[in-house]
């Protein structure tokens, strides 16, 4: 299995991005999310997930191992193929989906395109125990390395065209805020603040 991939980034679409590894480049699909944090031309690291079905090899990326295995978690719920794990990770962060499967609160489940009431109710009883089990949360490296992610985003939000010193202001405002941030919580946070400047 093909569990993380490394290289430049060829090219950013929609739902995918092309790393070369290699003088390969792989297409890997991955969440908006974690499309924002790529930039063409620069080197991307992705933990990696490869489906293998009769017909095709699909790569799926994330930013984080948390989200790789959550991803991984879904699948093993009857009706719930890649694409929906895929999705579900696109609504809802990490943290937001291990609380809502926890609390078994359907509302959040059902926010997610292609999910309704009954699957979110199989969700929840079949992976309750399995996502305590698992137990930590997205946030640990975060919190681990500060220093690393307040990089990472400020990249990324450069990425977006923003301005390196109005980002930094940005994510420190963000991180200042409170601790036990994840990547994805941060940008979402520094890109609301940026665009009320605008």
């Amino acid at each position: 299995m093909i569990s993380s991939v490394r290289g430049e980034v060829l090219s950013v679409g929609l739902d995918h991005v092309v790393v070369e590894v290699g003088g390969v480049g792989f297409a890997v699909q991955a969440t908006p999310a974690t499309l924002a944090t790529l930039r063409r031309g620069e080197e991307a690291r992705l933990h990696t997930a490869l489906v293998v079905r009769e017909d095709s090899l699909t790569l799926f990326g994330f930013a984080d191992a948390d989200a790789r295995e959550l991803f991984g978690l879904l699948q093993t719920v009857s009706g719930i193929g890649p694409r929906l794990a895929l999705a579900t990770l696109a609504v809802l962060d990490p943290d937001k989906l291990r609380a809502a499967l926890v609390e078994g609160n359907i509302t959040v489940l059902t926010s997610v395109p292609g999910i309704g009431r009954k699957g979110a109710e199989r969700l929840t009883l079949e992976l309750r125990d399995k996502v305590t089990a698992l137990g930590g949360t997205g946030d640990a490296p975060a919190v681990t390395a500060p220093g690393a992610l307040r990089s990472e985003v400020v990249e990324a939000l450069a990425g977006l065209g923003f301005p390196a010193k109005q980002a930094e202001q940005a994510v420190d405002k963000v991180l200042a805020d409170g601790d036990g941030h994840t990547t994805s919580s941060v940008l979402r946070a520094a890109l609301a603040t940026l665009g009320r400047k605008r």
